[in-house]
Parts: structure tokens; sequence; C-alpha cells
């Protein structure tokens, strides 16, 4: 029987950087092979256990499928690639053309659609199929000929699943069950809902009874209570849940059974990549010592290899073996000796326990504390003991935790403002470790050698089963109802899992101090100070105007509808506009409109963003189904999406901020993000409209101009751009002045528009090429506009070689203030990489910095509303503005003190002027 295997080749890849992500693998050039390197293992696992008669890996692309139309949150959630993770992945490709192993891709596809679509003609065929994933969402394509192949962890052996291991994993007999399955329970990884209040055990209950979610919900009347208000309510998303997690089977894939044969492998190229990336060992593995024979002399021991294959710390200790004291104040004696001790300490770790992640629904369950290490206390939380608690969270000393700025959220709600300087473990572990995780377990097993008792574990000490299905729902979702019993979990097993929270991080944060090393001042002076900033705006959210996003949405669907008339005109038939493959049809095959038209791997023709923007000009169609494009994103992801967000409980949008989520130091935002609003499209500045001051108030808007250019202006001390800010003068009508040799009255539109692009281009680091494409202009042109602007500016040159230099001696780049950014693949032998990371190393201190002086401008404004009473409140930051809700009554007042502190919160080199443009209105557009 011939025996197929195909690989899920993100998935893999994803999971081999992370296992190493404590210690990843660097060759001698400080590249991270961490991916590639656990990607050859399995890969080789199986070529040498397996025995495979065909084999392929699949991969997915960047274009949107219709899972992201149907559902445009869909996978959302998900931070971006790491950098070092996407610089591998051509290399992992590379490994699989050497190993003459096709790769699988289509636009508008993913790699599970590619393999549930393989699989099943397989199947068909009388094939035995293994797909390669850690994905669980694989089970729903199980049958008595199709397998799962699971890696093992840590060095642990590979698991086969099949059907009959369907019971005991997922607790579902039938395969296309697990699709119910995800329907009813959601799945965080996707982003995929599901249905509120359901959990795994209640949902493998549900469908045991009723054997799918359709059936499920055409038998609602058998339900009762809360779970049957819910179904009810999310009928229609528990539909569209399935829907998003059903595998495609049908998708388009045009490769046969020869291309998927295995052949002998192109030993040159093989060799060539392990000695490219100093893979000794394996190449000894597959050639012998003959393999090494000719780099022997030349190539160092491959890097870290030694000492990657096994954990940091030999054994990783849990509480169990660790001695400990724990003390439950459950009594006013132990309460009282408690808070007599907290008025002792210097400083003090604190952690809440809660029912709920949702800042607005959690309710307090208790406060674990620790200020030695191995010992704490947990308080369960009642009214009485509001008092004293504000009392020591008040008082003028050191709070340390981890992730606080969730602790500060909660505890505002009731009434608690927590005073002191804080140490928050999380942010200090993302700036001593910017590129590795930095979640509590994480951060513990890698600095301590510890793993913390995990939520889940508990679920099995709740003697209720749908109070533990509820616990399990919240330790693996992040979701729970809105009461979660405290009397549902045994007080003394909370009270350990709690306090040992604290003790924990407490030891974290004594291990952090001194690795903080030159970055004090943005610790103690710019994160730290400004979580709480950040809790009091969060909380204060926004007004949205819900009969104005009703009425953008309208006249939005209206000109979608209009865009896709024309554009069906314009081709000459009627197509799908969301099919990729259509679409490329009708541009290339049948409009004709590019010569050498590009095409994936798989010979579809490509139809992305940028290959649709280098033919804009060439028809007409290309504007009207880029804008289309933005139109469908907008509508799905703001003006449908945006009145979910609504809490119901003060009919505010509250979107949450986040510290560590970009490597420059910016500010990001999420549920909803409302940094990605566009601003520059006509469409986009639409939806600012429905954001609307509270009553009383008007919106006020305050925007740093052009503060990037004029940061690099003073890092690089150019005099020449220092003039023409200090003067006031256009920027880019002085730049094009200056690059066409002209004086500034003679400046056209164009010229000024082709400056604009350099000068900010130039911050990206963009090549001729891409000014030339941007431009629609010869890329020699091009080039010599970027040799003209180095000359009118030579500083600005000399600071770009200056900062690539020094981070490549030191390893890191700095913002005027002291973040550090490291860039390890500076002394890549990889051109493209390399220039990637001198992009990214010019960029950060300038982006950096611009992010630093905001977030200064922030604490002090903060400071300023709350040294006296006053009603205006700071909403949100966007990028480099920051937006109000400024009472009528202190306009006078206040407009002049918040625009003082935001041009000087950082003062630049070279004493350059800083510029903030301001307005009010009714709504967020009219302000801005």
């Amino acid at each position: 029987m011939p025996r197929l295997f195909l690989l899920d080749g993100m998935a893999l890849v994803y999971r081999a950087h992370f296992a190493f992500i404590q210690n990843p693998i660097r060759n001698s050039k400080g590249i991270n092979t961490s991916a590639l390197y656990g990607f050859i293992n399995t890969l080789l696992t199986i070529l040498e256990k397996e025995k495979p008669s065909h084999l392929g890996v699949a991969w997915d692309t960047s274009a949107p499928t219709p899972r992201h139309v149907k559902f445009p949150a869909y996978k959302a959630q998900r931070d971006e690639m790491p950098e070092e993770l996407a610089a591998a992945i051509p290399n992992v490709k590379r490994l699989c053309q050497a190993f003459h192993l096709p790769l699988l891709e289509i636009d508008g596809y993913e790699a599970d659609d590619l393999i549930g679509t393989l699989a099943k003609r397989a199947e068909a065929q009388g094939f035995e199929t293994y797909m390669v994933t850690p994905d669980k969402d694989f089970a729903q394509l199980l049958s008595d000929r199709t397998f799962m192949w699971k890696p093992g962890k840590k060095g642990a052996e590979h698991e086969v699943i099949g059907v009959p291991q369907l019971m005991e994993i997922w607790g579902v007999p039938e395969p296309h069950q697990i699709i119910d399955l995800l329907g009813l329970m959601g799945d965080s990884v996707d982003n995929i809902p599901g249905v509120p209040g359901i959990g795994p055990k209640t949902a493998q209950k549900l469908i045991a009874d009723y054997g799918s979610v359709e059936n499920l919900l055409a038998n609602l009347a058998s339900l009762k209570g809360k779970q049957k208000e819910n179904l009810e309510t999310y009928a229609e998303q528990a539909l569209l849940s399935k829907d998003l997690a059903t595998i495609i089977i049908d998708a388009p894939i045009e490769v046969t059974w020869a291309d998927l044969a295995l052949t002998s492998r192109d030993d040159d190229a093989v060799k060539a990549l392990f000695t490219e990336f100093e893979f000794r060992t394996l190449t000894k593995r597959l050639f012998g010592d003959s393999g090494n024979a000719a780099s022997a002399d030349s190539t160092p021991p491959e890097a870290g290899e030694q000492t990657t294959t096994a954990p940091v710390f030999s054994h990783l200790k849990t509480i169990a073996e660790v001695p400990h004291t724990y003390h439950l104040a459950d009594t006013p004696d132990k309460q009282a000796e408690l808070f007599a001790q907290l008025a002792k300490q210097e400083r003090f770790c604190f952690d809440i326990e809660t029912t709920s992640l949702d800042r607005f629904e959690a309710k307090l369950l208790g406060v674990a504390f620790s200020w030695n290490a191995h010992e704490g206390w947990y308080l369960p939380y009642s009214d009485p003991l509001l008092p004293a608690l504000r009392t020591a969270l008040s008082s003028p000393v050191e709070k340390i935790g981890h992730n606080l700025k969730y602790d500060l959220s909660v505890l505002h709600r009731y009434g608690i403002e927590v005073a002191g300087p804080i140490f928050d473990s999380m942010l200090a572990h993302g700036l001593a470790f910017p590129d590795q995780r930095h979640n509590m377990d994480y951060v513990s097993e890698t600095m301590l050698g510890y793993t913390p008792v995990k939520l889940r574990e508990i679920a099995s000490a709740i003697p209720s089963p749908e109070a533990s299905e509820d616990l399990f729902a919240f330790a693996e979702t992040k979701k729970a109802s809105k009461n979660l019993d405290i009397a549902a979990i045994p007080l003394a097993t909370l009270a350990e899992y709690a306090a040992e929270d604290a003790d924990v991080t407490w030891q974290i944060a004594e291990k952090l101090r001194p690795l903080l090393d030159g970055q004090q001042h943005v610790f103690r002076d710019i994160e730290c100070p400004l979580s709480p900033v950040l809790v009091r705006m969060e909380m204060e959210g926004i007004a949205v105007d819900r009969n104005a996003l009703s009425e953008i949405g309208v006249q939005l669907q209206q000109r979608i509808d209009e865009l896709s008339l024309s554009i069906a005109t314009l081709a000459g038939r009627p197509f799908n506009l969301n099919s990729p493959k259509q679409l490329g049809e009708i541009l290339f095959n049948e409009l004709g409109l590019a010569d050498k038209a590009k095409k994936t791997k798989t010979g579809q023709f490509k139809t992305d963003e940028s290959t649709l923007a280098s033919l804009a000009g060439k028809h007409p169609i290309i504007d009207e189904i880029l804008e289309y494009r933005e139109a469908t994103k907008l509508k799905g992801t703001y003006l449908d999406a945006l009145p979910g967000h609504i809490v119901p409980k003060t009919g505010r949008i509250h979107t949450q901020f986040h510290q560590l989520v970009a490597a420059t130091g910016r500010l990001a935002s999420t549920d909803p993000n409302l940094q990605n609003i566009p601003i520059r499209s006509a469409l986009g500045r639409q939806i600012r409209k429905a954001f609307v001051p509270r009553e009383g108030c008007t919106l006020l808007s305050c925007d740093y101009s052009q503060i990037e250019l004029r940061v690099m202006a003073g890092l690089a001390n150019d005099v020449s751009m220092i003039e023409a800010f200090r003067e006031n003068r256009d920027i880019h009508t002085a730049t094009a002045a200056k690059v066409w040799g002209i004086s500034e009255t003679e400046v056209t539109r164009e010229q000024r528009s082709g400056a604009k692009m350099v000068n900010f281009g130039i911050i990206y680091g963009i090549s001729a090429f891409g000014l030339s494409q941007r431009l629609g202009i010869p890329r020699g042109e091009a080039g010599e506009i970027i040799d003209n602007y180095f000359k009118q500016y030579p500083a600005i040159k000399e600071f770009m070689d200056r900062t690539i230099t020094e981070a490549r001696d030191c390893g890191y780049v700095e913002t005027l203030s002291g973040r550090r950014r490291y860039f390890p693949d500076l002394t890549s032998a990889n051109q493209t990489i390399r220039g990637n990371a001198e992009r990214a190393a010019i960029n950060t201190p300038i982006q950096g910095t611009a992010a630093d002086m905001i977030k200064l401008a922030m604490i002090r404004i903060d400071a300023l509303l709350r040294e006296t009473p006053h009603q205006t409140k700071m909403l949100l930051q966007v990028h480099d503005e920051l937006v109000f809700d400024l009472a009528l009554g202190e306009q006078e007042e206040l407009v002049p003190k918040i625009l003082h502190a935001m041009e000087t919160a950082l003062p630049l080199p070279g004493e350059v002027p800083i510029l903030v443009e301001h307005g009010t209105g009714p709504n967020w557009l009219a302000a801005h």
C-alpha cells in the first residue's frame, strides 16, 4: 500500500522555532536556525523510520481565504510572525527543494485545505495517508486509511492518531463531529468564537446527545436555563464557527501522484545548505564523516546544537518538590497579621484572582501577596476588607506584579488605585528579552527552572462538574461565565495556586532587576508609570454613535455593490471577486494586463495588493478592485464589528493597549484595534465620524506633526533639515527644492509628492526599486533622486551608516531614552536577511524615540489631569495622536498645557522644534 505523508509546513516551523525559544540555535554568524534545524529533524525521522512512498509539504500564503471573508476576525488576534522565523521559512523551503519535495500552496487556501483535499483524494486511491501536524483540527479528516502523525515534544516519541483514539482524546466517536465540537466551544488559536459558556466537556456532552450542531439547534426546546439562552442567542455564531472550522476538501490543487512520489535528494544542494547553516552533526548523520571533510577546518561546531536539545534546566521543579510556606488569611486574626506585615515592607508582590479576564465582568475572588521567596499569603476577598486592602495598595512602596495592567483595571472598578512605584516583571522581561515570550509560566520555567501549577490542573479538584467545566474553559480559552463560584474551588487549593503565583513573580522580579542593564530609565520612568495611565484610558473608553456606524455601513455597502457591478462590467463578465484564482484569470488571461505575470509556485497568478498596485494605471479595473478590497475590509473589520465591542455596562468602546507587541516600543491596540483605522483614505476617515464625545464635552485631537522626520533630523544633527523645521517651512517642499536644485517657489506638486515619499521612505530604508514603484518612474530616475537626497542631507547618510556600524559592533540599537532592540542578523551572510536587519536598525531609533516621546507625554498629561480634579479625560493613543474628551469649560486652561506637555516631553538633539497640531469637534474626524 502506498504511504503518503503530508506535512503542515507552517505549523511545523512554528513548533520548531518556539521549541528552542529559550535557547535558540544560532550559527557563528548569529542567524537563528532553530526552525530549520527542528524541521529537518522531523523530516529525517519520517524519511528514515516511516519509509513514505509519497510526500509533500503544504504552506499557507498571505492571501485572504474564504474564512477571512466570512469572518474578518479569523486569526486576527495572532501576533505578528517573529522576524527570525519569517527569515527562516525561505530556507526551510530551500531544504524541501533540495530533497525534491513539492511545495504545495495556493492563494486563498490554507495548508489545512490542501492537506485535506489530497488526503481525501489519496483515500479514494487506496493510499495510507499521514497528516504531519500538531493541529487538532485535522482530526476531522481521520478515517481507516488517514491518520494524524503528531511530532513528539521535548524529544519524546511521535504519536500516531487514528479513529480509535477519537473518543479517548476528544470525546466524540466520529471524525466529522470534531467540527461540531469546534463550532460549539470555538478555537482560541484561530479566533473562532464558538458559543459563550460552552467548553470542551459541555460540547462533548451536547454532541453525544444530539450528534451535530444543526440537530442541537433544532432541539433547543429540550434544553433550559443559561445554556439554552446562549445557544438561542448565538445559534448563527455556532453555525459560522462550524463552517470556519471545516477543512476544505475540494481545493483546486493541480498536483499528481507522480509529483508527490518520493525521489532521491540533491546531495550537493543538501550539503551546501548544511554547510551554510553549520549543521555538522546533521551532515554526519546523512553523509557520514566524508560529508564534513570539505568543511571540517572552516566550519565551526554546530552552533548551540549540543546544548539546545535539552532545556536550560535539566529538570523543571514543581510545587511538590520545593519547600514553601503559604498562608491562608481566612480569619480576622490572620488578616490583621497580613496587613500588619504588609505595612512593614519596603516592597511587596501582589496578584489578584478573579472570575474572568473580562475587565468589566470579573469579580474579585482574592489577592495573593509575597515579599520573600517561597513564602506567600492568600486573602479571600469580601467587601468588609475593602478599606484595609485600599490602604495597603495605596501605600507609597513598590508594588510588584506580572502583567499588572489587568490587576490595576479590576481594582480600579473596585475603587482601589494602586500607588507607589510599580515593578511589572512582564514589562521588565520584555525589555531584557524582547524576542522571547513573556507569560509568567514561560518566564518562570526559563529563569527559575520552575513550572507553576496550571489553572486547568486544579479544575479536577472541583466536585461540581459544571463548575469544573467552567474553570477548564476559563483556563483554556481565557473566557468563563460571568460568575465563577468561588465556593466551587476548594479554598485551600485556590490559596496555594494564588500564593504560588505571587511567590514566583517575586522571585522573577529579583532575577530581572540586574538584567535591565542600560534600560532602567525606560523601565522605571516610561513603561511602568505608563501602565496605570493606560488603565485609566482603557476604563474610560470612548463613545460611539451606533446610528452613525449604521449609516456609514449602509453607504459603504452601496459603494461595495456599485464596485462589484462596475468591476464585472470592466471584466466583461461576472466572477467571484473574492477568488484569487478567478481574479487572476480575468486580469492576466482575459485582459492581458501583464506580459509576464507573476505566479505562485502552484502556477496560480499572484493577485495580492502589491501586485495589483504595480498595475495601477494600466486598466481602470485595478483601482476599483483595490477600492473594493479596502471597502469590504473596512466594513467587516470595523463597521460590522464595532457595535459588538460596546460594553453594555458603559455603552462605550474600551480598547486594550499593549506595551510589548511592537519591537520599537510603539503601543498596539486590540479588542478593537483602533490603531489600524485608515486616516489617509476617504473610506477610512468616514469611520472616525462615528466616534463622539460624552455630554458636556468636545473631542480634542492632538497630533505630533512629522515627528519621525524631526527625530531623524535631531539624531542625525542635519543642519539643513533642522533649519527648515526651525523656520517652520514645509519640509517636503524644502526637500524637493534641494533635491531638484530649484527654489521652493518653483517646486511642483509632483516634485513635493516625490520628496515626501523620499523623506518618509528613507526612515524605512526605501530602495530605488521601491521608490520607482511608488512614484511610477524608472528605477534609474528613482536612484538619482535618492543620491541627490543624500548629497543635500549628508548627515542623514552618515547617521544611517553610523547606526548600522555601531549596531553590528554591539548587537543592538538604542532610542534617545535608552530603549534597546537587538539585531543578531546584522552579521548574517545572507544579503536579504542582513538588509532587512539594517533597515530595521535604522528605523528603530527613530520610531522608538517617537514612541518614547508620546509615552512620556501621556504620563505628564495624566498627572496634569489628576493634580486637580478635571472633567477632561484622555481616551486614546493612535500612533502620534492623543484623543481627549475635553470638557467645554476647561478648554482655555487645558489645551495650552496639554500641547506644552507634548512638545517638551522629550527634547531632541540640536534643539529641533516639536510641533503638535490640534483640533476639536463633534466627532473624531472633525477634531482631526
